[in-house]
């Protein structure tokens, strides 16, 4: 589990880049890159990073669910997920 404090910080992340999002991109349209360099680092959609919704972690995050590998065959295994089991042979 991702500690508190990094969840904490990808949520802020998420925050900056919603409430900078026009400004950037009208910025970016003007070619006005000495503003947009003014603006908060964190308020780039670069500075993003995909995190289990569950767990918090940031490695093996499969996009169509939104949640990593291990909690998805977790949550398959038990029957959760509809449509979805985990191969054993």
């Amino acid at each position: 589990m991702a500690s508190k404090s990094t969840i904490a910080k990808m949520k802020h992340i998420e925050e900056l880049v919603e409430r900078y999002a026009e400004r950037r991109a009208q910025l970016k349209k003007e070619g006005n890159y000495g503003a947009l360099a003014r603006l908060p680092r964190n308020s780039s959609r670069t500075r993003l990073r995909n995190l289990c919704k569950l767990t918090g972690r940031s490695r093996g995050y499969y996009r169509k669910f939104g949640i990593s590998r291990i909690k998805l065959r977790e949550l398959a295994n038990e029957g959760m997920i509809p449509g979805l089991k985990a191969a054993s042979w």
